[in-house]
């Protein structure tokens, strides 16, 4: 392959999307929304911040103020399933609100398998020394931060059209 030729021009079945510069990560969940900011340069994502409250209006009010401090390049959104792979309710939840992100921001919004995020996040937050109840506030930002990861580890397969 010469080098004027770049993924662009790879066949797209399976192809990864990958992005550069700042992204920020979401791990939705109905009661909280998880986020995280990386870089495609240094390719590493940190916990940013926890978003309460179940309005809509109220979450994407907070997403577009992220969105208006980092000027993210793209959003990526963790997609759950069973561990078999196969869908569940927040699943769809979580496609509908990745669909919303990309309608209302207009930027490109990535879904990233999720299975086996949470796990790694408490683990992560273990090692880190914050265990049990201490981990509740931090959990849903490090699970996002692990989706954002996992991202770059292995660019994601399916973007929202």
């Amino acid at each position: 392959m010469h080098h004027s030729q770049s993924m662009q021009d790879m066949p797209d079945e399976g192809m990864a999307i990958t992005v550069h510069g700042i992204l920020l990560g979401f791990d939705f969940g109905t009661k909280r929304i998880g986020v995280a900011v990386g870089n495609s340069i240094s390719c590493t994502a940190r916990p940013l911040t926890t978003l309460h409250g179940e309005h809509n209006g109220q979450r994407f009010a907070a997403i577009g103020e992220l969105i208006r401090e980092w000027e993210p390049s793209a959003l990526v959104v963790g997609l759950p399933s069973h561990d078999d792979g196969t869908p569940h309710e927040l699943t769809r939840l979580c496609r509908r609100f990745a669909q919303r992100l990309k309608g209302r921001f207009d930027l490109p919004t990535i879904l990233v398998d999720e299975r086996y995020t949470s796990t790694a996040a408490s683990s992560q937050l273990n090692e880190m020394g914050v265990r049990g109840i201490k981990q509740k506030p931090l959990l849903d930002q490090v699970a996002a931060q692990q989706i954002l990861q996992a991202y770059f580890d292995e660019p994601a397969i399916e973007q929202i059209p």
